[in-house]
């Protein structure tokens, strides 16, 4: 039996997202708010503590999930127009 090949897009030509696809980058989205959150409820004991180094990693980490949450949210927006 012969395996199909994914056709190649010529220039300018896009493809609508499936739902399906939809749906997993709101899933996506979903989980990393829920990771970024968790971060986040990881640095808050740490406050006022002598853990500068540990405090300002896990506010770095918190921020860059949350960039990560808005890019897949957009995304999400995007891939509904299509």
């Amino acid at each position: 039996m012969r395996v199909q090949q994914p056709r190649t897009l010529s220039v300018g030509e896009t493809v609508a997202m499936s739902a399906i696809s939809a749906a997993e980058v709101g899933s996506i989205a979903d989980g990393i708010d829920m990771y970024r959150s968790r971060v986040g409820g990881l640095a808050e004991p740490l406050l006022g503590s002598s853990n500068e180094d540990l405090i300002a990693a896990l506010h770095e980490a918190e921020r860059a999930l949350r960039n990560a949450h808005r890019a897949m949210r957009h995304a999400l927006k995007l891939s509904n127009g299509l």
